[in-house]
């Protein structure tokens, strides 16, 4: 399959996904977009090399840079493969000496590497023909006219959320002679539900 290479056109604030970020690729001879979502640790370790930050101590991609040059390992290319239930897959070809290997990774972190390793980022035409996005300038406005943007390297799920509060039980007050009291009244007007809420209250105090 023939392969496209993409440039980073940049990173912006999702629209869709709360603490995740879009990171926007372009065909190189194109205008097509395609953007990612991903995490905020992910946007950050991409966004630091960009802007050629220098951190105070090293993040993990300039650990695993400082690593490789050590070792004479260099990074050829990235490729974004594949496509499957909204998840991109991405491989790093590498090479040391005259031995090339494939490594899996997120789509994330070979980005982040390719930047450091200054190599070049491919994918193919079915990935652009199915997740890519035509645009006519080079701004985010697009991005706030997808409804369910295609997901990166996490799910929605993996995203860090606050902790839900756990809901007060509305028996919390009553002693376990009253629950014992409502309990009963509550089968007997055959109100099921609420007599099992009520028995799991006694059963979490006696168990308690």
């Amino acid at each position: 399959m023939k392969k496209i290479q993409l440039d980073i056109v940049g990173l912006s604030y999702s629209q869709t996904q709360s603490g995740a970020y879009a990171l926007v690729l372009g065909e190189v001879q194109g205008n097509r977009r395609l953007p990612i979502i991903i995490g905020g640790f992910e946007a950050q370790a991409i966004a630091v090399e960009i802007e050629k930050m220098t951190p105070s101590r090293p993040l993990t991609h300039d650990l695993f840079k400082s690593f490789a040059d050590s070792f004479q390992i260099q990074i050829e290319e990235v490729l974004i493969y594949n496509l499957v239930d909204g998840i991109f897959f991405a491989k790093i070809i590498c090479k040391s000496k005259d031995i090339s290997i494939e490594l899996d990774a997120r789509t994330s972190d070979a980005v982040a590497l390719a930047i450091r390793f200054e190599c070049p980022i491919f994918t193919y035409d079915f990935i652009m023909s199915s997740a890519g996005i035509v645009i006519e300038s080079n701004d985010f406005a697009f991005l706030e006219n997808i409804s369910n943007p295609v997901s990166g390297d996490i799910a929605q799920e993996d995203i860090p959320q606050p902790p839900k509060k756990e809901e007060a039980s509305p028996y919390a007050s009553l002693s376990l002679e009253q629950l014992e009291k409502t309990l009963q009244k509550a089968i007997e007007n055959e109100q099921y539900e609420t007599a099992a809420k009520i028995r799991d209250e006694i059963e979490k105090r006696q168990g308690s």
